[in-house]
């Protein structure tokens, strides 16, 4: 326990959950079960319960280590390095966008934002007409919404919105735009602002209090700081014999010597949108059409900072309370890209590699912390005909990496993102005005924001680049030849393999994809538990 703060993890553990560290191993590990889930985040920890309550035996394999809300101190330096992919440092190939990724029991649920929409029903269109995915209209996909926000606490925001969030919604009401608040799956929530290091009052109902619990008090097993190398084929009958993997020690980097060796009736990839589709290359086992980490999508982030002449404290409170989907819907679909607006909490580790500048300049910036605003633009990409996404690829040693190209239409989305945000921000009040690229100066009017704002160049590096969503790269189709899986995840060709996460979507969601998961995590995995209980 932390404090009077109770620990549903620790408190489990005493309990006789069948939890296993893979730094603390010492021999090799060659077990069976009916199914193997390869990643704990919102797609595989929902499949875990949902497999162990149809009483099946399910191990849940976790590259990261498991850390609970008596771990989580509200630390950048302690909370990047032990949550996140690469120490919340992954990047592109060519370094033009760092991605924030999840790396511990509850994947990305665990230090996410806690934004929660529903996936649009224009996007649900799209995926029918041009993927052939029928039955996933708005209306069939309602009750696995419904469950998803039920079970995890999703509903409005009621509180006000912290400083941050009030600069959005100020500016949207001065300039007529679209604007409403955010759904959250939250209970009990303190309201800190420390999300993305994770919750340590256990309010975020994360995969971390709810479906992994569960599903380890039913008997499901979970090894953590276990990294899969390679899935094993029988090429015969098109299945999945094993799963081969190394186990990880307390650093959760580097190897112990020790490997492990899973056998299961049915295995499960749900270790995210760069992580199954590298696993099925280092396998060797990509799909007939080649598309196995083709069309990745990140929802390209660019970001507007503002000084404000009122406190924001930018570092308190829910961090993503308001959002304006107005530029989402100024064009078609398939044109220029369309944007979403929201904050983002800011703390000063990952302000200062992310806002630009360094030395006296950027520690200029970073004392007027407590005024400081910024406003992020989700770029909705995987629809213009120019907007393929990236692909994953292998780095010699096996390693992924994400080559995602920032060709003219994502250059057009960023550009017209910060205009758009700058003049917002203005609307609002703000004193100054800076898109965060390394050659923006403070702006003092609109009109000098955009003047400066057009004379910048649309290059990688130069401009500062983020992203939270990766989505894609193991697309679902209703035919072999354009999609991985059907719409239920199953792979076309390995007939004991389902990938449940982010990488089934054919295009990027175009909303904080979440509860988009969630919602076909709960579809697919009904149906495995339904096609698994079958004799045969």
């Amino acid at each position: 326990m932390s404090g009077k703060i109770p620990d549903p993890i620790r408190a489990g553990l005493v309990t006789g959950w069948k939890v296993f560290d893979g730094a603390a191993q010492g021999q090799d590990l060659a077990w069976d079960a009916d199914v193997v889930v390869i990643g704990s985040g919102a797609g595989g920890a929902v499949t875990a319960e949902t497999l162990s309550q149809a009483g099946l035996d399910v191990l849940i394999l976790e590259e990261g280590g498991l850390y609970s809300s008596s771990d989580f101190r509200m630390l950048e330096a302690k909370a990047y390095s032990e949550l996140y992919q690469d120490s919340a440092a992954r990047q592109t190939a060519d370094k033009g966008i760092t991605i924030l990724q999840g790396r511990a029991v509850g994947g990305g649920t665990t230090v996410n934002w806690t934004s929660s929409f529903r996936t649009p029903p224009d996007t649900l269109r799209w995926w029918q007409e041009r993927y052939g995915l029928a039955e996933l209209t708005p209306e069939a996909m309602r009750p696995w919404f419904e469950l998803a926000e039920a079970r995890l606490g999703i509903a409005p925001w009621q509180p006000e919105p912290n400083g941050n969030n009030l600069v959005l919604e100020r500016g949207c009401q001065a300039l007529g735009l679209r604007h409403a608040r955010i759904r959250r799956n939250v209970k009990g929530c303190w309201n800190l602002g420390y999300c993305g290091m994770g919750c340590p009052t256990n309010a975020k109902q994360s995969m971390l209090v709810t479906c992994i619990p569960q599903a380890l008090a039913q008997g499901a097993r979970l090894l953590a700081r276990a990294k899969v190398e390679r899935l094993q084929a029988d090429l015969s009958n098109s299945r999945i014999l094993q799963v081969h993997g190394s186990l990880l020690a307390a650093d959760g980097v580097s190897v112990t010597g020790r490997r492990f060796a899973v056998r299961a009736r049915h295995v499960v990839l749900a270790a995210g949108s760069i992580g199954s589709p590298a696993i099925m290359l280092r396998s060797g086992l990509a799909d007939s059409a080649g598309l196995t980490g083709k069309r990745t999508f990140l929802h390209p982030v660019a970001l507007s900072a503002a000084l404000m002449p009122e406190l924001i404290e930018p570092f308190n409170g829910a961090p993503q309370t308001v959002y304006s989907d107005h530029f989402m819907h100024t064009q078609s679909l398939d044109g220029p890209l369309g944007f979403k607006l929201e904050v983002p909490p800011i703390h000063p580790l990952l302000a200062s590699v992310t806002f630009p500048g360094f030395g006296h300049r950027q520690a200029l910036l970073l004392k007027g912390l407590p005024h400081l605003h910024a406003t992020l633009a989700l770029l909705r990409d995987g629809f213009h005909p120019d907007s393929q996404g990236g692909e994953v690829r292998l780095r010699g040693d096996g390693s992924p990496l994400l080559d995602y190209p920032l060709n003219d239409v994502v250059w057009d989305g960023v550009y017209r993102s910060w205009l758009a945000m700058a003049e917002l921000q203005f609307a609002a009040g703000a004193s100054q005005v800076m898109p965060l690229h390394e050659r923006a100066e403070p702006a003092d009017s609109w009109r000098q924001a955009r003047a400066m704002i057009e004379g910048l160049p649309l290059q990688a590096l130069q401009a500062k680049l983020v992203s939270a969503h990766v989505m894609g790269g193991m697309a679902m189709s209703d035919d072999p030849s354009r999609g991985v899986v059907d719409d239920f995840g199953r792979h076309w060709l390995w007939r004991n393999l389902s990938v449940i996460d982010g990488s089934i979507f054919p295009t990027s969601v175009g909303a904080n994809p979440q509860l988009s998961i969630y919602a076909f995590a709960w579809r697919a995995a009904s149906e495995l538990a339904r096609q698994l209980a079958r004799p045969g």
